[in-house]
């Protein structure tokens, strides 16, 4: 397991480094001798960062020795124990327990997937593990197989390799600026640059677990940005060896943290299947399950009462003309790691708004143009109206967030939209488009359709594929706006071209005082968080003007 011959070193005047176990982009790893208690131990030495200042450095270490300190202090069976924190010259090194057997990752590549009892026995023993660190304050950010070690003599599962953990208040240990984590075990809300918590770890075990029982981690791609995709938007794929554990493994990969199981619930799910031979559904109805009512992140008054409605009822649907009742918009991710590898696959020749804009429906809802794409083409786009329109009364103005202005736009409506957007239109749609087009708003105001916002909403999804190339990940939630029943509709697509690429879309349709009223956002993949915000906004901040009431 070691390199022998490697030159002998002593650091802290008794640890003698012997061997390397492993390294990584953390460090190193030594099998030592802690020659004053005479026991073998392990020795992680932190890898040296050339890209930082002294002074940078020097705060990277005191962060490192203070919270590996912190880390320090848990004690588990099932976590590492760390015996020491030491410096050698200006680099910390953890002294710890050295544990005498391979890690997961090692056993599944020599002897396959285990069956769904190990796995079962494995997680549980990991579950009460994450129990005691997020008590204690600390979160491990890096649970994979390879941080999961297996004693060979008993079976013990260890979970090491809390290089990367973040105690609770303080800066994460290796902060640089940049991403840390292994991109097919990440939480989807950290992969947005959103928050972060314990339910993040939780979302990293269940990606383990699907790994321990096929061999594969569900979110494997040829691409970081092909994982950005599959953990933020694709469908999860269950593997057909996760069955008998599924309630577990569904509800620990809950995209929405607030709705993931928690730990305690997920060890006794575990440990009832270890006892009974069957995995019993979650204690609350909420955990880990399509259906339930919670409130949407975000500013907008809109909340789902149940989510991801069942393909069958798609494909069902009630249809009219294939793009009569096309929203459209498209949600993006921010992924704090992979955006800019996305980012820098969609750059290249500009699109035109006119080439965006017509006669599509993936980009726009709606009823799209007659005319074919060389046709009739949008207005130009102007600068976004910004005076009071005659009929808007004052009280019935919204309020602009910081960074955003007031619009009084003529065809019935004032709501807030980022500075610096511009007003385009084509037909009955309306839109407010960024510098460069990468964000398109839009807004439809039309009457009533059989079956209300949903049966809408569900029309659209149907016609999906036609409408918009490379239609996937579609999915149509119920829901409310300011009390009014509403639906929201999200997918993912391949965009007009190669050089726009994909693009993701939020569209939220809702009925007011006889009116229909739709709005969407439409990014590419890889910028969710800014597109999610302008969206939010939009439909926070729309207010009909009185002649269309």
């Amino acid at each position: 397991m070691g390199t022998e011959g490697d030159d002998v070193r002593v650091i802290a005047g008794r640890y003698r480094l012997e061997a390397r176990l492993g390294r990584g982009g953390m460090g190193v790893v030594w099998r030592a001798t802690d020659q004053l208690l005479a026991r073998r131990v392990a020795v992680k030495e932190l890898a040296h960062d050339g890209s930082l200042s002294a002074e940078e450095a020097r705060g990277r270490r005191d962060r490192t020795l203070r919270e590996a300190r912190a880390v320090a202090q848990l004690s588990h069976p099932h976590i590492i124990v760390v015996h020491d924190v030491v410096e050698d010259g200006e680099r910390p090194c953890i002294v710890m327990e050295l544990i005498d057997g391979g890690s997961l990752a090692d056993r599944i590549a020599e002897h396959g997937p285990l069956d769904a009892r190990e796995a079962a026995r494995i997680g549980a023993d990991l579950l009460s593990a994450l129990r005691a660190a997020h008590t204690a304050g600390v979160l491990h950010r890096d649970i994979k197989p390879a941080n999961v070690l297996i004693e060979s003599a008993t079976g013990r599962v260890v979970l090491t390799d809390f290089g990367i953990a973040q105690v609770a208040g303080a800066t994460t240990l290796t902060e640089t600026g940049s991403f840390v984590g292994s991109p097919e075990y990440t939480a989807p809300e950290r992969m947005s640059g959103e928050r972060t918590g314990p339910a993040s770890d939780l979302w990293s075990l269940g990606a383990l677990l699907c790994t321990a029982l096929s061999g594969e981690s569900p979110f494997r791609r040829d691409s970081l940005g092909g994982i950005l995709h599959a953990v933020v938007f694709a469908e999860i794929r269950m593997p057909a060896q996760a069955a008998p554990l599924l309630p577990v493994v569904r509800g620990l990969l809950e995209r929405d943290p607030d709705r993931r199981l928690d730990a305690a619930e997920a060890e006794r799910m575990l440990r009832a299947f270890l006892d009974t031979g069957r995995t019993p559904a979650a204690a609350s109805a909420e955990a880990g399950t399509a259906g339930t009512r919670h409130r949407w992140p975000g500013r907008s008054g809109y909340t789902p009462t149940h989510a991801d409605l069942p393909r069958q009822l798609l494909a069902s649907a009630p249809s009219s003309s294939p793009a009569s009742d096309q929203p459209g918009r498209e949600r993006s991710a921010r992924g704090v790691l992979v955006a800019a590898v996305l980012v820098a696959a969609m750059a290249g020749a500009g699109v035109s708004a006119a080439a965006l804009l017509a006669d599509r429906g993936g980009d726009g809802g709606g009823t799209p143009s007659s005319s074919a794409p060389g046709g009739t083409r949008p207005a130009a786009p102007t600068t976004a109206p910004s005076s009071p329109a005659a009929t808007a009364t004052s009280q019935e103005r919204p309020t602009a967030p910081s960074g955003y202005r007031v619009v009084d736009d003529p065809a019935g409506f004032s709501l807030a939209v980022p500075a610096g957007f511009t007003r385009a239109s084509q037909g009955d749609r309306v839109f407010y488009l960024s510098p460069g087009e990468t964000y398109r708003l839009g807004i439809k105001i039309s009457a009533p359709r059989p079956g209300g916002p949903l049966a809408v909403m569900l029309r659209a999804a149907a016609a999906g594929p036609g409408t918009n190339p490379g239609y996937r990940d579609g999915r149509v939630t119920e829901t409310t706006r300011d009390g009014r029943p509403a639906a929201l509709w999200e997918f993912t697509w391949n965009g007009f071209s190669a050089a726009e690429g994909p693009r993701h879309t939020y569209d939220l349709c809702w009925e007011e005082d006889g009116r229909m009223y739709d709005v969407w956002v439409s990014a590419p993949v890889g910028k969710a968080r800014t597109a999610r915000e302008y969206f939010d906004i939009a439909v926070d901040t729309l207010v009909p003007h009185p002649r269309t009431r």
